[in-house]
């Protein structure tokens, strides 16, 4: 991997990370088009991952650093319900990566027909939150869960992770600040733990890459990623995902045709 290569594979993961488009799908393409072997950039992906939770942790610090400091006030209040609900959230995406993390696995593996099926599932889930009716309802315990499934059903490359739990968020009624707020947060710990133990099960002899490109994914995926998430925090408030729908239905379209072809 060039750093050129690099570069265009970070701002993939930064810009796609937030906006409903699903950055694993993209990153799978990008992979694809740019002739990059999965054994070849693994470091490079828990990277760039890396980046992009540090991009939303900056964006959201002051709502973390408040959910910490109630926490450890040892009181049943707004905050410490709104922890537990994260947890909750996190629940069905732990029993994936505990118990299926190898059927998983070998859906990365650069099949472009899948992903573009995917991205067409996508585009209809973003499709429909047109019709979603205005609510203001605050998310509850068991809203916290079913968008926790819809987060674990988007581990599959091409399912829009945001695009999924915003639009289960929407369907049940939450206020869109209050869903997409969630959903950023809702992911944080998943993604570090996922991170760290690809960390702790990573061989560098056998994955072999220079700092060059690390260094330059990193930064690439940093700064799109806190645009991408400023950005979508302005979108969902004015209820603009039916672009991104048709956006993934062309994409996604454009998958299939190149890969029966």
């Amino acid at each position: 991997m060039d750093w050129l290569e690099a570069l265009i594979l970070g701002i993939i993961q930064g810009l796609t990370e937030f906006l409903p488009v699903s950055s694993s799908g993209h990153l799978e393409l990008g992979k694809h088009i740019l002739g990059i072997e999965y054994t070849e950039n693994l470091t490079f992906t828990v990277v760039v991952h890396g980046a992009t939770v540090l991009s939303t942790i900056i964006i959201f610090w002051k709502t973390i650093v408040e959910l910490f400091r109630e926490l450890f006030k040892f009181k049943w209040n707004e905050s410490t319900k709104y922890i537990v609900k994260i947890i909750i959230s996190m629940l069905p995406v732990l029993v994936v990566g505990l118990f299926f993390k190898e059927q998983i696995e070998s859906l990365f593996i650069g099949n472009i027909l899948f992903v573009g099926c995917m991205l067409l599932i996508t585009a209809v889930l973003l499709a429909f939150t047109y019709y979603a009716k205005e609510q203001q309802k605050e998310i509850s315990f068991k809203d916290s869960f079913v968008i926790g499934i819809a987060q674990a059903l988007a581990v599959m490359p091409g399912i829009s992770r945001s695009g999924a739990t915003i639009a289960t968020g929407l369907y049940l009624g939450n206020k869109k600040e209050f869903i997409t707020k969630f959903s950023f947060l809702m992911v944080l710990v998943p993604i570090i733990g996922a991170n760290v133990k690809d960390l702790m099960d990573l061989d560098i002899s056998t994955h072999p890459l220079s700092m060059k490109p690390l260094i330059i994914g990193f930064v690439a995926a940093f700064f799109t990623g806190l645009l991408a998430c400023s950005w979508m925090l302005k979108i969902v408030k004015k209820g603009k995902l039916i672009y991104f729908a048709a956006y993934c239905l062309v994409v996604g379209a454009i998958a299939i045709i190149f890969s029966i072809i």
